[in-house]
C-alpha cells in the first residue's frame, strides 16, 4: 500500500514538474517568438529609412550631379581603340590625364590612335596589339602591360561587332565570333586584370552593353542576346564583389547602354524622332561615358533619358510597350 502512494505521490509529482517545465518552456518559445517579430519590425523599419533616404539621395544627385572623381595617374586599359568610341576615350582619357593603354587587333588603326594622342601633347598612351576574343593572347598581352606600363586601374571593355541580319541570315562562324568578341572577351579580360583591382581595393571596370541590351529590336537577335549578357555579367559580378566577405568598397562597376553611334557599325539607322533618339558622335559617346566613369554612376544609357524611359515604360502591359516601339519606329534595317 505505501508502495503504491509513492509511486502515486513520485507520479503527481512528476507531472506537476513536467507541466511547470512545459509552461516555461511555452513561455521561453513565446518570448523567442516575439523577440524574432520585434527585430523583423525593426528591419523592415530601418529599410524603409534606407529606401526614403536613397530615394531622396538619387534626386539630390539628378539636379546636383556628384562631383567627379580625378583620374589623373590613372592607368586605363581601353579595347577598341583602333576607331571609334574606343579611340574618343583614349583621346578624353589622356586629356584627363591618365596613362592610356590602346588595345586592338588591328596594330595599324591602334598606331593611328596613339599618334592621335601625341598630336595633342599627350604623351602617356601605349600600343599594343591582341584579339581580346582568344584567352592566351589576353593573358599574355596582360603580363607585358604590367611589366612595361604598370598595374591597370582602370578597365574599358569597349571592343565589339555588331552585323546586323535577320535571325536565320547569321551564320554559325558569324554567331560563334560575335560572342566571343561581345561578351566571353570580357571574361578573359577581368580574369587578366580584376584580381589586382581586388588585392589593391582600388579600380573601375566599365562595360559598353547597348540598348539593344534592354530591348529587344529586329535585325540583331544574336547582337542584342550578347548585350544581354554582358548586362547580366557586370550587374552578377558587382553583386558579388559587394558581399564579398573582404569588404571591397574601392572596385567600381559601371555599365553603359549606347543607342545608337556613328562608328560605322550600324550603317542603316531607322529613326523617325532624331532630337528624341537620333544618332550620337563618337566624340559624343564618349564624353558622357568619362562622365559616367568619372561620378562613379553604376549604369548610364547613351542619350542619358533612354535607360529612364525604357524603365518606366517596363512598368506597362507588354502591348504598351510595343505600340510605343511602333510609334517611336527606330531601329536598324538588314545590311543585306
Amino acid at each position: 500500500m505505501v508502495i503504491l502512494v509513492d509511486y502515486f505521490l513520485i507520479a503527481v509529482f512528476g507531472e506537476f514538474i513536467f507541466i511547470n517545465s512545459t509552461k516555461r518552456q511555452n513561455n521561453t518559445v513565446t518570448m523567442l517568438k516575439f523577440y524574432s517579430v520585434a527585430v523583423l519590425l525593426l528591419d523592415i523599419l530601418l529599410l524603409h529609412i534606407k529606401v526614403l533616404f536613397s530615394i531622396f539621395e538619387s534626386i539630390y544627385n539628378k539636379f546636383l550631379s556628384p562631383e567627379e572623381k580625378s583620374v589623373a595617374g590613372e592607368i586605363v586599359l581601353i579595347t577598341g581603340t583602333g576607331h571609334g568610341i574606343g579611340q574618343e576615350l583614349a583621346v578624353q582619357f589622356s586629356r584627363l590625364g591618365a596613362t592610356v593603354v590602346c588595345l586592338d587587333i588591328n596594330k595599324t588603326s591602334n598606331e593611328e590612335t596613339v599618334k592621335k594622342i601625341a598630336e595633342r601633347g599627350f604623351t602617356k598612351a601605349h600600343n599594343f596589339q591582341c584579339d581580346v576574343s582568344k584567352r592566351d593572347e589576353v593573358l599574355a598581352v596582360a603580363k607585358d602591360i604590367q611589366e612595361k606600363v604598370g598595374n591597370v586601374t582602370m578597365l574599358i571593355n569597349n571592343a565589339g561587332i555588331m552585323p546586323c541580319h535577320p535571325f536565320f541570315s547569321h551564320t554559325e562562324l558569324e554567331i560563334k565570333k560575335l560572342f566571343d568578341i561581345n561578351v566571353l572577351a570580357h571574361f578573359w579580360m577581368l580574369e587578366a586584370f580584376l584580381p589586382d583591382m581586388i588585392e589593391k581595393n582600388h579600380g573601375h571596370v566599365v562595360a559598353l552593353s547597348s540598348m539593344a541590351g534592354v530591348l529587344g529590336l529586329t535585325n540583331l537577335v544574336p547582337y542584342c542576346a550578347s548585350k544581354f549578357a554582358v548586362r547580366g555579367f557586370m550587374e552578377a559580378l558587382s553583386e558579388e564583389l559587394r558581399e564579398d566577405p573582404r569588404k571591397i568598397q574601392g572596385v567600381y562597376f559601371t555599365t553603359i547602354y549606347p543607342y545608337i553611334v556613328d562608328t560605322g557599325l550600324c550603317k542603316k539607322p531607322r529613326i523617325r524622332f532624331p532630337t528624341l533618339m537620333g544618332v550620337v558622335s563618337p566624340q559624343e559617346a564618349a564624353n558622357q561615358i568619362v562622365t559616367a566613369v568619372r561620378r562613379n554612376y553604376n549604369e548610364a544609357s547613351i542619350p542619358g533619358h533612354l535607360l529612364t524611359v525604357n524603365n518606366v515604360f517596363r512598368l506597362f502591359p507588354v502591348k504598351v510597350c510595343r505600340m510605343v516601339k511602333d510609334f517611336l519606329d527606330s531601329g536598324v534595317e538588314s545590311h543585306d
